[in-house]
């Protein structure tokens, strides 16, 4: 039984959802999110949305909570939008942007140069004696977490020396050296 798609999501002010042939659209002020939605019935009365599932099968039951949580993030999202921070530990590691193109220094021969998609707003800081911090932000939830996972991976923390592109919070696992 899916506890969370039971919850009913209240729809908050300057928020337009709109229903019609399986998709939903959502609307604020940042921006507009669209959602496919299958096997699952969608009713939208008196600024809120409920979601209800017609059968008891494994696979409506998943979708059921599964669309729930996107449309809530898509609604958080229009309004307040969502943030990612990466953190470059290393020495001579540098990030610097230009617009939407972000260039990444972190320990290769040539530097990596992204050119991210226009609904993401990338900021980097970079004080002296601290690490250079790279801030991702946008009102698409899932489009934050991939480019900031893409990002991660061109130089993952390693468990010795903890260096590497990391979430800002991140607890990493570290080992000890060898033992003479």
């Amino acid at each position: 039984m899916s506890r969370i798609g039971k919850n009913p999501i209240t729809i908050p002010e300057g928020v337009n959802v709109d229903y019609t042939d399986g998709v939903v659209t959502v609307k604020g002020k940042l921006g507009e999110l669209k959602q496919e939605i299958t096997d699952i019935d969608v009713s939208i009365e008196d600024n809120v949305i409920s979601f209800e599932r017609s059968s008891e099968k494994s696979d409506q039951k998943s979708k059921h909570g599964l669309y729930r949580a996107l449309v809530n993030n898509m609604i958080e999202g229009v309004t307040k939008g969502f943030s990612k921070q990466l953190e470059l530990v290393g020495v001579g590691y540098r990030a610097s942007n230009q617009g939407n193109r972000l260039e990444l220094a972190v320990g290769y021969s040539h530097n990596i140069v992204i050119d991210l998609a226009p609904e993401i707003k990338v900021e980097t800081i970079s004080e002296k004696g601290r690490n250079p911090v790279v801030k991702l932000t946008s009102y698409d939830k899932q489009l934050v977490g991939q480019v900031a996972a893409k990002i991660r991976s061109f130089r993952k923390p390693e468990p010795y020396k903890g260096k590497g592109i990391k979430f800002v919070g991140e607890q990493l696992r570290r080992k000890a050296g060898k033992s003479a």
